[in-house]
């Protein structure tokens, strides 16, 4: 049957399968033809008619034949038809009758060809392309996975920094309005900072704090621990550099910055460490989907996918042993991906959880109001100390005399901020008024403070981290083996067919053949993949 269909001749995909057909039927219709004139002869011997009927049956069964396999058999339509519809060259390469005297490198065979050297140039061309194409479309799947729950993570903390920037100023304003309308600027340098922080930008958040009280001492000095106290040149002048410069020294605050620094930094690394995870994993999937193919790996997939065409076979598919093997042999580079890649995964299993856990960055956020408010009450409280420090560090009360502060007679300066720090989130936004303030948080049991900050009367706002936390780690855990499962995914669908029939490369089989083809050899790279066909590494011939 292989040999009337295609050995001698070119024959079209769909004479090949009518052939083997009609050959089975025309065997059938033969035998019982023979059979029943064996028994009509032997009833009707006389007659003489017997033979004729015989011989006459099959004649036209084999004329019948000839001529089904005269059809198309000559021609290469629909190899040309496929090379039209696939986009893969000028039509003017293919030619209309099979070549005898093909000078081809992949796709080799005994007997005539479709195919052309320049018709495999662009098959290859074609396969390389179709296959990065596949690679692309299984790899956007996690890249918009991870790009997209990266957004949503700093979307969410940018609405924390706004939320805790506004509940920072509204303090300010109501409990401390003599140095409200100078403190702020510096709210806003603060909450910038911690912004571009958390963004992965290279800044101390240690830094951002102590800056923050340093320009915050000379106000709740001048204004709330000595308002009848002037200072020369006013709170940005030589006296107010000092007060900043010494700040750290002279301790106003107490322990309250230091703990403000340690609890940012615990809860906003692990943001910020979450953040830079995301983005170096959107960078590995972008370096995936521009896979280099070798040239071994080239003449592999061209013989899967259209070394076929050759001889008229269009609508063949790979078998499926034979489809992972060469998928295998040229993602052996991406497998090795896999072991880095699984402790990825566990990695940022474990910042989310971090980030996540106990609400514990929304917390921390919340409890820059409480830290800061602490810290001007020590401040107030240990007044007369730190009035003494102040003159023996600044000489402020023995050079200047008491008088009263007033907006008139001494306009609030601007203290210096590095605009370029802030960012639109650092407008304080308007504090909903559903929410109470941080003492009475946190005076509350744990399963009451535990939906706290997710419970403002915006409609607008994002989802919290904890639901954003547990949405991510579902998805990912699906990917953990992207890597070492890539070849059987890429090998899925309609690349491949289990069926009675298929294309080994050389020839159509009537299996689907497991066996190791092009003389595989065990290679290093090739034992670290894991998946569940655990197949090696197709050795290529060069």
């Amino acid at each position: 049957m292989q040999t009337s269909c295609h050995g001698r001749l070119i024959v079209s995909t769909a004479t090949f399968y009518l052939c083997r057909t009609f050959v089975l039927t025309c065997r059938e219709i033969i035998k019982f033809t023979l059979t029943f004139g064996y028994l009509d002869c032997d009833a009707t011997m006389s007659r003489g008619i017997c033979p004729r009927v015989n011989f006459c049956w099959i004649w036209l069964a084999v004329l019948f034949l000839l001529k089904i396999e005269d059809v198309g058999a000559y021609s290469c339509h629909e190899v040309k038809t496929a090379f039209q519809v696939r986009q893969i060259g000028p039509l003017k390469w293919v030619p209309e009758t099979p070549g005898t005297d093909v000078d081809l490198l992949v796709c080799k065979h005994q007997g005539p060809s479709c195919c052309t050297r320049k018709m495999e140039e662009s098959y290859q061309a074609a396969v390389r392309r179709e296959t990065l194409q596949s690679v692309r479309s299984y790899s956007f799947e996690l890249k918009y996975l991870i790009s997209g729950h990266a957004t949503a993570f700093q979307d969410t903390f940018q609405y924390l920094l706004s939320f805790s920037q506004g509940h920072l100023s509204s303090l300010l304003e109501d409990t401390y309005s003599p140095l409200s309308r100078e403190a702020l600027p510096h709210v806003n340098s603060l909450f910038s900072s911690l912004s571009l922080y958390i963004r992965g930008h290279n800044l101390s958040l240690e830094a951002a704090v102590d800056r923050f009280h340093d320009n915050l001492f000379p106000l709740v000095y001048g204004r709330l621990v000595n308002p009848g106290v002037g200072i020369e040149g006013g709170l940005s002048g030589e006296r107010g550099e000092c007060l900043r410069a010494t700040r750290q020294d002279v301790n106003p605050f107490g322990p309250h910055p230091e703990t403000l620094a340690q609890e940012l930094g615990r809860t906003l690394g692990a943001g910020r460490a979450l953040s830079l995870a995301l983005a170096e994993g959107t960078e590995v999937m972008n370096a995936t989907e521009h896979v280099s193919f070798t040239k071994e790996c080239l003449r592999g997939l061209t013989k899967m996918q259209y070394c076929s065409h050759c001889r008229g076979l269009t609508l063949i598919k790979p078998c499926v042993g034979y489809c992972l093997n060469v998928m295998r042999g040229c993602l052996a580079s991406v497998a090795e991906l896999d072991g880095p890649w699984r402790r990825y995964v566990a990695a940022l299993e474990e910042l989310t959880n971090a980030v996540a856990g106990q609400h514990s960055l929304e917390l921390a956020l919340l409890g820059v109001r409480g830290h800061v408010n602490e810290a001007i009450l020590h401040a107030q409280l240990h007044g007369p100390t730190l009035t003494a420090t102040v003159d023996k560090v600044c000489g402020l009360s023995a050079k200047e005399p008491r008088t009263s502060v007033s907006t008139s007679s001494h306009p609030d300066p601007t203290p210096e901020v590095t605009t370029s720090m802030v960012t639109s989130s650092t407008v304080p936004p308007s504090v909903p008024p559903s929410i109470p303030p941080l003492e009475q948080l946190m005076g509350q049991p744990a399963h009451l403070r535990s939906s706290f900050p997710l419970k403002p009367s915006k409609n607008d706002k994002p989802r919290s981290l904890k639901k954003i936390s547990r949405e991510f780690l579902s998805y990912i855990q699906r990917y953990k083996s992207f890597f070492a499962v890539l070849p059987e995914m890429l090998c899925e669908g309609e690349m491949v067919v289990e069926d009675f029939t298929c294309w080994s490369g050389d020839d159509v089989v009537e299996r689907v053949i497991q066996a190791e083809w092009w003389g595989m050899v065990s290679r290093p790279r090739s034992r670290t993949q894991r998946s569940k066909f655990a197949a090696q590494t197709p050795n290529w011939p060069r």
